[in-house]
């Protein structure tokens, strides 16, 4: 098991390009009862996310879910719908389809832009962590125990789904899955901001997780 920081992608095309699709959608077009945004990835409306094929790494919606790949070791990839919440609870379903085990996988809240988000993260050998991204630090300070990622069994490992759920609540961040608590820390640093999806590989090869039932509610 190696961990590895992972870095903030600053790779100003792959930005520029992926905000050109950062488009709001209408307030009820990615709104089901009871839920702020959800997106099924079904194709039957589009819900706004970031879609790009550039410098080792492809975001796209297709087959029922969106896909996000990276042979970039090191560096995480991401997609944002374009939308901004307070507090929330997202949950997703997420696969890793291959690539190896090594890597990084989850959730982003609190998207300020590409140098400032909280990011919850699970990996295919069965570790954790929240992480902070912000200005001025092109890397991920770790908000877990020992600012490492943690061990969990209860993380699917392998080509294998995991359900996450992370609550981004006040100053309270907590990340779970399948059901089950991991953590939960606190962090002041950012109050509202966009969701998203993320994917890194943490050795050589190229990672692939597809995600699928994208959903966010208040608390």
């Amino acid at each position: 098991m190696r961990r590895m920081t992972i870095l903030l992608i600053l790779l100003i095309g792959t930005l520029t390009m992926a905000s050109c699709n950062l488009a709001n959608p209408g307030p009820d077009d990615c709104r089901g009862s009871g839920t702020l945004f959800q997106d099924d990835f079904s194709g039957e409306r589009d819900c706004g996310w970031a879609v790009y094929n550039q410098g080792g790494a492809v975001a796209a919606v297709e087959e029922g879910i969106l896909r996000i790949s990276t042979s970039q070791a090191g560096k995480i990839w991401w997609s944002n719908p374009g939308q901004n919440f307070d507090d929330v609870i997202i949950t997703v379903q997420a696969r890793q389809v291959s690539g190896p085990n090594n890597n990084a996988y989850g959730v982003i809240c609190r998207y300020q832009n590409e140098e400032n988000f909280y990011v919850f993260l699970i990996s295919g050998d069965g570790y954790y962590t929240i992480g902070k991204y912000q200005s001025g630090n092109d890397q991920v300070v770790y908000l877990t125990e020992n600012a490492q990622y943690q061990p969990s069994d209860f993380i699917n490992q392998g080509v294998a789904t995991n359900q996450i759920r992370v609550s981004c609540v006040g100053n309270q961040l907590s990340l779970a899955v399948n059901g089950l608590p991991l953590f939960t820390t606190t962090d002041p640093t950012f109050v509202t901001g966009d969701v998203g999806l993320g994917v890194s590989t943490l050795e050589q090869g190229t990672a692939v997780v597809q995600f699928d039932n994208f959903s966010v509610i208040a608390p």
